[in-house]
């Protein structure tokens, strides 16, 4: 089919629910994508964090097919193979304790904010459940996720949201302990009546039960958080007994440079959200707990029926396998070489280079982002936009230096 016959088909039978730039993408290979035309453009986008190990990878997809030549899914109501590899190696390359499997990103920090409400109800009973997350944070679409996220952009026409969400200004350690003291009183006064045996006191933390973080928030704008606010926060959650939530969504996988961004930082979470990455492709996405909260969610607690499937699982384990040590250093390395080279360009539309590894944001001035991307697309380049005025890009973990510099110099004659 043309590029022209397909938009059609969407315009006449697709829900319009995305602003979708003007490129037909029929196949890929490498970080190259190409319309059915033949145009080729080169992706900093894979899929917005998904297509980590890039496009026509062979060993990824001969681990795909065998895999659904075996045994395409069975439910978590039985035992297989391939998730249960996958969360060994999961637990072993990050020190966590288990994991439950997903299917999306909203879907695992739905998982997340359930673990640490039961975690805190079966410790204190209830009246202590609210989660503290950061303005400009986004954490997923659902009415919950989006109840979580810190940007009102998002949250117009959904109203009511679910209910026991608070967001404070990022890096700002002081402003998050006045919003934990506000409700100190009420705190020392949980319910506990539901419970089988007495609760024991509350830490003074006004209701709350976690607090809810991205180590770089992607759609916000690529904004790092500082590391001696992350670790302060990490002290105040051990200090109050709160959850410490990483949403590793974006930042997860290898984008930034280690496996799982809280390696960065020196820190331990509670739990640890995760998924575009994974599988490299296909739909996947899943929680990690510590050894504290490994048994909160029991038997019948939660659950999906997808979770775990042995295909995407199959794709996940050649994921790993293929984002080892080097790797994982060429990723570093290959987003050292991007902002060095927008650097030595000295443009006046370029602001502040954001990010770590190949999740990169870059501020404009004068000029606007989407107006930048839609050009760029036209010449061959897919770029994102992140907040009110960045660049985004996360292009393949395994883009090489010359499909880097071919994209680079698309760019700047647009910037």
């Amino acid at each position: 089919m043309t590029s022209n016959e397909i938009k059609t088909i969407d315009s006449q039978n697709v829900m319009q629910t995305y602003g979708r730039f003007d490129a037909v993408i029929e196949r890929g290979e490498g970080a190259r994508l190409y319309s059915p035309e033949g145009k080729e453009y080169i992706d900093f986008t894979s899929g917005i964090g998904v297509n980590s190990i890039g496009y026509g990878n062979k060993k990824w997809a001969d681990a795909v097919y065998t895999q659904a030549m075996k045994l395409q899914h069975v439910s978590n109501l039985y035992y297989s193979e391939p998730y249960a590899k996958l969360a060994e190696r999961l637990t072993a390359r990050t020190g966590m304790k288990n994991v439950f499997f997903a299917n999306a990103g909203g879907e695992a920090n739905e998982g997340m904010i359930k673990l640490a409400r039961k975690y805190s109800f079966d410790k204190y009973g209830k009246g202590r459940s609210t989660i503290i997350s950061l303005m400009q944070s986004f954490h997923g679409r659902t009415i919950t996720t989006l109840a979580a996220t810190g940007q009102e952009s998002f949250h117009n026409y959904f109203f009511p949201f679910t209910e026991g969400f608070e967001h404070v200004a990022a890096n700002d350690i002081k402003a998050l302990e006045t919003l934990l003291d506000a409700g100190a009183t009420a705190a020392a006064s949980i319910d506990g009546t539901s419970a089988l045996k007495p609760m024991p006191a509350a830490p003074t933390s006004g209701g709350v039960c976690a607090i809810l973080l991205e180590l770089i928030q992607g759609e916000g704008g690529v904004l790092p958080l500082d590391p001696g606010y992350v670790k302060a926060v990490a002290k105040l959650c051990t200090d109050r007994d709160l959850l410490l939530l990483i949403d590793e969504v974006q930042t997860g996988v290898g984008r930034t440079g280690a496996l799982f961004a809280f390696q960065h930082y020196g820190i331990v979470p509670d739990v640890v959200s995760f998924a575009k990455g994974i599988a490299g492709g296909l739909p996947m996405g899943g929680i990690m707990a510590n050894e504290k909260c490994a048994a909160v969610l029991t038997a019948g607690t939660h659950a999906t029926t997808f979770g775990g499937n042995p295909i995407s699982a199959a794709g996940a384990l050649e994921v790993l396998n293929q984002l080892d040590d080097g790797a994982l250093a060429e990723v570093t390395k290959k987003g050292q070489h991007i902002a060095e080279t927008i650097k030595s360009w000295g443009l006046q539309s370029v602001g502040e280079i954001r990010g770590k590894g190949l999740m990169l944001g870059i501020s404009m001035k004068g000029v606007a982002p989407k107006d930048v991307a839609q050009a760029c697309v036209d010449d061959g380049l897919l770029i994102l936009t992140a907040g009110a005025d960045a660049l985004r890009m996360l292009p393949p973990l395994t883009i090489t230096y010359e499909e880097i510099d071919k994209g680079l110099a698309i760019l700047k004659k647009h910037l």
